[in-house]
């Protein structure tokens, strides 16, 4: 049985593993999703990527959205705006709240966000190993301009990532990102014996600075997975110097990366990645990919369907054979 892992963020993770779910049926896929989107409202512990993933795999997403729950309703929130409770921008629905509630009681009795993400996904069965990159705390804050304090010294400011892309709509430049209290973290149990045991190690099309770039930051991760000895391949979340969905334009030029496919596997790095997917459209940076020491092949990366989607992964495990030959 090959045994797949897969790091995944969002709403791209989730829809690429659903394709790789198809086109692996028999694989061992073990995720590690990113925290560091999860955030603190009302109380409660919301963790956006796993349960992204979770609700996707199991068949209860908001197909149209990409994220939160089918068949929503948002009682609760009208509620909590009529007492003036806020964040009015961040929108919890009816049946999300429960798994929140869920798992904010579960933490609150001792459970580490590992063996909590297990007990949901007993409900959902998404059909691979759900862990989250670690059990410790970890948010992503991104530092923007403030105009309330443009004449004082900087006149920046650092909001949670989920303030930037939800409430801001990433509509303001990004000066640096940061996953805070990433360096004191520790790697989920589970996560370094995954890699340590995979064939295969994918980068989905998932934002390389927020998403894949938070797990990497967490310390071990990285080095698990340069030292794994199988082959590391990823997909461009670029086509056509452009991202797909999201704000990877954005964050990339905080940290100083063109917002180009092959911007993003030099910026990945030949020590870490094996080989790396373009789309068709990008085909003419494939030998640039290549002098950089990676493989790289051209081929659709669009998202459309499950179908093309799970083309896309046997194209990613194809090119994993080759790196491997």
């Amino acid at each position: 049985m090959q045994r797949i892992v897969v790091l995944a963020g969002g709403i791209g993770g989730a829809r690429f593993l659903r394709g790789l779910r198809s086109a692996a049926p028999d694989a061992e896929i073990t995720v590690v999703g990113n925290t560091g989107d999860d955030i603190h409202l009302f109380g409660l512990k919301v963790c956006p990527d796993l349960d992204t993933v979770m609700y996707t795999l199991g068949g209860g997403i908001h197909e149209g959205q990409g994220w939160g729950r089918a068949g929503e309703t948002f009682t609760v929130k009208e509620e909590l705006a009529a007492y003036g409770v806020g964040p009015e921008w961040f929108g919890l629905g009816d049946r999300d709240f429960a798994t929140h509630i869920v798992r904010t009681q579960m933490i609150a009795a001792g459970y580490p966000l590992s063996a909590v993400t297990e007990a949901l996904c007993a409900r959902w069965q998404p059909g691979v190993r759900l862990l989250p990159m670690t059990d410790d705390r970890v948010e992503t804050h991104v530092l923007i301009d403030d105009p309330e304090a443009q004449g004082e010294e900087g006149g920046r400011k650092a909001v949670h990532f989920q303030e930037y892309w939800v409430r801001l709509r990433a509509s303001v430049d990004a000066h640096a990102v940061v996953p805070v209290g990433a360096e004191a973290a520790k790697p989920a149990p589970g996560v370094l014996e995954a890699v340590a045991a995979s064939d295969v190690v994918l980068f989905p099309p998932s934002n390389p600075v927020v998403s894949v770039g938070t797990i990497l930051a967490v310390p071990g991760i990285r080095e698990a997975i340069a030292d794994a000895g199988v082959p590391v391949v990823g997909l461009s979340p670029i086509v056509g110097d452009a991202p797909v969905r999201g704000m990877a334009d954005k964050v990339l030029s905080a940290v100083g990366v063109e917002t180009t496919a092959a911007a993003v596997a030099a910026h990945y790095g030949s020590g870490l990645l094996d080989g790396w997917l373009v789309d068709t459209v990008d085909a003419d940076t494939v030998g640039a990919v290549e002098d950089a020491g990676i493989r790289c092949r051209a081929v659709p990366l669009m998202m459309s369907d499950e179908q093309a989607t799970a083309e896309m992964a046997r194209e990613a495990l194809r090119l994993a054979e080759e790196v491997r030959a």
